[in-house]
């Protein structure tokens, strides 16, 4: 399975959750290293615009394809199992728990959440802590212009 991550290029050679454990998301407390990926370009470019304007777009950012391989076992989290305010911003600490015991237990390699931004579409939060996360692989890193008529 491809999935995509958009990030600021001096980030693109490795995946780590590093950065995503700076400062806590949606789906990590801070201090928790996780990786977000989604299930398209046009996802990963949603997730990362929501957070921008036209004054701090960036000019380096790449799109990071990811292969996940098909035998890696995926848990998906549904909606009916997701608090009312779940996608709420700020967000709160409940998804951010379920992100950190995702991370904590590593029984797991991949965790499917649905998206805040876009009704419908999913996430993919990636654990590098697990046995076979030695198996994900970035595929490719293009340049990727944000196309300023979105921030008008």
């Amino acid at each position: 399975m491809k999935v995509f991550r958009l990030s600021k290029k001096k980030y693109s050679k490795e995946l780590s959750g590093k950065g995503a454990s700076k400062s806590g998301n949606r789906w990590n407390s801070k201090g928790t290293e996780i990786i977000y990926s989604a299930e398209s370009r046009a996802l990963a470019m949603a997730e990362v615009a929501v957070h921008l304007t036209l004054a701090t777009l960036p000019s380096d950012y790449v799109m990071i394809e990811i292969d996940i391989p098909d035998n890696i076992k995926i848990k998906e989290i549904k909606l009916k199992d997701l608090p009312d305010n779940w996608n709420n911003h700020p967000p709160n600490i409940n998804t951010q728990k379920i992100g950190d015991e995702f991370i904590d237990s590593i029984d797991i390699c991949v965790l499917k959440v649905p998206s805040a931004v876009v009704q419908g579409d999913y996430n993919y939060l990636i654990n590098p802590y697990h046995k076979e996360f030695k198996k994900i692989k970035i595929f490719d890193v293009i340049d990727f212009p944000f196309d300023k008529r979105i921030f008008k």
